[in-house]
């Protein structure tokens, strides 16, 4: 890009290979940049609540997800358009941040640049709309502090938080057994919490699935399950008080690092060797014997002989452990990894009160439960299923839950779902732009429509209709002066959230709103688009 001057020094910019690229300026520009956000709006706004549709998403091979996990669909939609990318971000960093609430936060975004599209097509300056909702998102979060409620739990109540992941395992395939799913992923979390300095470190906290079973098979391991099994068919399946090797050495003969070459020329340099080997692997077999070990779980392989002699010697062995699973073993028996066999001493085993293998149905699989460890700071979410798709995508409902339970622990203010929260911040923004005389006004009444979005979506979704009754909640929420009431969307009987337990954390619903407004006010600010043509 180059700028030039005409003879009446006019300016004008000069692009490099200019016949090859396309480029709008201006409102058709931002009109442009509106209409690829408010695309993937229409698109999300059908998944929205418990009663919204899942989409089905075909991958260049062939590989198929069933989902209605916001991030999920727009991280594996073949996004082109650079806004598109924009919102693909969006609900991403709400995902990393809260887990939760990553489609409502496009909706959000979406609903934003609808209103915005009205106001510029007016006449209004982007940038004057741009600070209309920066005043707005401020005035709802603000709001939305004032009307949270504090959930009051402990490591012996967990009743809240189970009320709180239930209602985002609602929105879920897996709602039909949203209560057992909700206790497993709070129980999980406390195992593994630090209350004292309200952190929840979710690296500890292993989540595995296997094809087969139903979805109630699914449990909660005190321990760590490993997708191994004992290196030989005869070694005990069970093995009680264990003492646990954790080695990345190989159960191998040393191996030189520089190129030689042996030359045997007798039978007796042969047998020589072998016995020099086999001694190899005598001594390697002892050391572990000699500081105590019941069980030895190795990074890498061995061979059949080694194999046979730990066998021969009661040493069950389990082979080709990956490091992350060496790790969180480590960390539940209170075990150290051990490098070499001259490290190892008693002081470096880990204890557990079970280890077990288990098969599963008429299929040769088998997984190595390591339960009642030295330190329970290390759990297992083992989920079944009828099909791969179902596993992939309980294994994302179960994530979301532990995200919100995790959300709670650190901070337990809550607001209610249902769209309640939104009405009542569209309430009080819509009120507050009395207060401003300027433009403004124009932009913060037009958030406050936004913020209708959300409960219209969750009505149009459940089959209702949704003008009349957002109307009918708007009106009882200004009536009653409740901000508890929102949208039926289960027809229990009655609008007031508290009494359906439908909650949402405080924290994943100011960073909605934040966050959509952040990325509403940078599509807004860009008047100019240059891109390549396509041919």
């Amino acid at each position: 890009m180059a700028l030039a001057f005409d003879e009446y020094c006019r300016s004008f910019i000069i692009l490099r290979e200019q016949e090859s690229k396309s480029r709008l300026r201006g409102l058709d520009a931002q009109k442009a940049n509106i209409a690829a956000g408010v695309a993937f709006f229409r698109i999300l706004r059908t998944s929205l609540g418990p009663k919204g549709m899942d989409k089905i998403l075909q991958s260049p091979d062939g590989d198929i997800t069933i989902t209605n996990d916001g991030a999920t669909i727009l991280e594996q939609m073949d996004v082109d358009n650079q806004i598109g990318k924009l919102m693909v971000e969006l609900s991403q960093s709400q995902d990393y941040e809260i887990g939760d609430g990553t489609t409502g936060v496009v909706v959000m975004a979406g609903a934003l640049l609808e209103q915005a599209e009205k106001l510029l097509e007016r006449g209004i300056h982007p940038i004057r709309v741009a600070e209309g909702f920066e005043i707005s998102s401020r005035i709802a979060v603000d709001h939305l502090e004032s009307i949270a409620d504090t959930l009051d739990f402990s490591a012996t109540n967990i009743e809240p938080l189970v009320q709180t992941c239930m209602t985002t395992l609602s929105s879920k395939i897996v709602n039909r057994c949203k209560r057992s799913l909700a206790e497993i992923a709070v129980k999980g979390v406390m195992a593994v919490a630090d209350l004292e300095r309200r952190d929840v470190n979710l690296d500890l906290i292993k989540v595995e699935g296997k094809v087969g079973g139903k979805l109630e098979d699914t449990e909660l391991i005190y321990g760590i399950l490993v997708d191994k099994d004992m290196s030989h068919p005869q070694m005990p399946k069970q093995i009680q008080d264990a003492n646990i090797a954790i080695l990345t050495c190989p159960f191998e003969p040393p191996k030189p690092k520089t190129k030689n070459k042996v030359d045997i020329d007798t039978v007796e340099k042969f047998q020589t060797l072998l016995k020099q080997e086999q001694q190899y692997f005598d001594d390697m077999v002892q050391k572990c014997k000699d500081v105590g070990a019941t069980l030895v779980i190795c990074q890498w392989g061995f061979d059949d002989e080694a194999n046979h002699l730990l066998m021969h010697r009661n040493l069950p062995a389990v082979r080709w452990v990956g490091g992350v699973e060496l790790e969180l073993i480590a960390i539940a028996t209170g075990g150290r990894i051990v490098p070499r066999f001259q490290e190892l001493t008693p002081e470096k085993l880990g204890k557990a009160g079970l280890v077990r293998e288990k098969a599963f149905g008429t299929t040769e699989d088998r997984m190595l439960y390591i339960e009642h460890c030295a330190n329970s700071r290390a759990v297992t979410i083992f989920i079944r299923g009828g099909n791969k798709m179902i596993i992939e995508e309980t294994k994302r409902s179960i994530h979301d839950a532990l995200c919100v339970a995790r959300n709670l622990i650190r901070n337990n203010s809550i607001v209610y779902g249902g769209g309640a929260a939104e009405i009542s911040c569209s309430i009080a923004v819509e009120a507050a732009a009395d207060k401003y005389s300027g433009v403004e006004q124009y932009a913060i009444r037009a958030f406050a429509d936004a913020l209708d979005a959300v409960p219209i979506a969750l009505a149009e979704n459940s089959g209702l209709s949704p003008i009349e009754t957002l109307s009918a909640v708007k009106g009882q929420q200004m009536k009653e002066n409740n901000h508890c009431c929102g949208i039926d969307c289960n027809d229990t009987g009655t609008n007031d959230m508290r009494e359906q337990n439908v909650f949402e954390t405080l924290i994943g619903k100011q960073q909605q709103i934040l966050l959509a407004t952040q990325v509403v006010k940078m599509i807004l600010k860009i008047d100019d688009v240059i891109s390549p043509s396509e041919y």
